[in-house]
C-alpha cells in the first residue's frame, strides 16, 4: 500500500498550521515537526515521501538543508514553499533538486491551489517511481 506521507518543515506555526490541514483533509498523511531532529526522523523512515520545506527552519537555510534531506532519502520529493527568496537562494535550492518552488498560501481563497497542485503532482511522481521497482512479467 502506497502511503502518501507528506512532511511540512516550517517555522511559521500559522502558516504550518494552515498547510496541515489542508493536506489532512485531502487525504494525506501529514507530520508536523517542530525540529529538523523530527523532520530527519520521518525521512529516514521513509514513511514521508514529499516535504514542503520554506526558505527557513530550525534555524537553517533551505539551501543548507535540501543536501542533507536529499542524504537521508535521495527519492525524496521536496517542494519549496515560499513567496521572497534571493534569486541565489532559488538557484542553489534547484540545483540541488527541488522539485518546485510553491509561493506560500495566503488568506486570500483559493490561494492554495498552486500548492494543491504540486503536491499532487509531486506524489503522482514519486507512486510512478515506487512503481518502476517493481519488476514486470510479461
Amino acid at each position: 500500500m502506497n502511503t502518501q506521507g507528506l512532511l511540512i518543515a516550517d517555522e511559521d506555526l500559522t502558516a504550518r498550521t494552515q498547510m496541515a490541514e489542508l493536506f489532512s483533509d485531502a487525504g494525506y498523511q501529514v507530520t508536523v515537526p517542530n525540529s529538523l531532529a523530527g523532520a530527519l526522523c520521518g525521512i529516514l523512515k521513509k514513511t514521508v515521501k514529499v516535504v514542503l520545506l520554506s526558505s527557513r527552519f530550525d534555524e537553517l537555510l533551505a539551501s543548507d538543508l535540501i543536501p542533507l534531506l536529499k542524504r537521508c532519502n535521495r527519492d525524496l520529493t521536496i517542494i519549496l514553499v515560499a513567496s521572497e527568496l534571493p534569486l541565489a537562494l532559488l538557484r542553489r535550492a534547484r540545483s540541488e533538486g527541488i522539485f518546485y518552488h510553491a509561493l506560500k498560501p495566503g488568506s486570500v481563497p483559493g490561494d492554495d491551489e498552486e500548492l494543491r497542485q504540486a503536491v499532487k503532482c509531486a506524489f503522482d511522481k514519486a507512486n510512478q517511481h515506487d512503481h518502476s521497482d517493481v519488476p514486470s512479467f510479461e
